[in-house]
């Protein structure tokens, strides 16, 4: 038996709607005397990662740990800081094209929620790429005190766009995300870049 069409859709932000140029973390780190990839890998450990996406503590108390962990591979706590703040001052670059789906959806009656694991910071970022508006509903792991993965996670997201899970579609860029909706009930679709955006058209077909 086949799934009725979706008439929800949730979308990621990290790596799918807003996208990184690792140019400018690696710029930093040249500039700063660091290993090349150091400021993902130390932000993104688990146990400094998951207390700031869960809203136990703030962005900025997270950067301060990031910068703590760069002390003395930054010759200094001064130099650490700086490094950490000047990559911090780059916030992404949104995809045009997914932006246009998310407005074309919209506009065809579709429910459309940002679901994104996220800091304190969301709503400013959002405001700074003029996305403030763009959706029916923001799902923030910050805000919620549980993240992707989580069952939990997907039942309120779909709450948010008032939709029952077997009519909500999904796109993140991370498989283990991707899992997660499936076994909370949502279709899923792995992002990998605007090619996919035909498929999703008709998937949705408003």
């Amino acid at each position: 038996m086949s799934r009725e069409r979706a008439t929800a859709l949730l979308v990621d932000f990290d790596g799918v709607l807003r996208r990184w140029d690792p140019a400018v973390a690696a710029g930093v780190e040249q500039r700063y005397g660091l290993a090349g990839g150091v400021l993902l890998e130390i932000a993104m450990q688990w146990g400094r990662l998951q207390p700031v996406l869960t809203g136990q503590v703030s962005h900025a108390d997270w950067m301060t740990s990031v910068a703590d962990a760069l002390t003395e591979p930054a010759g200094g706590a001064e130099r650490a800081r700086a490094a950490v703040e000047e990559w911090q001052s780059y916030r992404g670059e949104v995809d045009s094209d997914l932006l246009d789906f998310v407005r074309d959806a919209r506009a065809g009656g579709i429910r459309v929620g940002l679901a994104t694991n996220a800091t304190d910071r969301l709503e400013e970022d959002l405001a700074a790429l003029d996305l403030a508006g763009e959706f029916d509903a923001v799902v923030s792991s910050y805000r919620l005190g549980v993240n992707k993965p989580a069952k939990e996670y997907f039942q309120a997201a779909c709450q948010a766009v008032a939709t029952p899970p077997d009519r909500v579609l999904f796109i993140d860029d991370e498989d283990w995300s991707v899992r997660g909706a499936r076994a909370a009930g949502l279709s899923a679709h792995r992002w990998t870049g605007p090619g996919d955006l035909r498929y999703l058209r008709a998937a949705l077909a408003y």
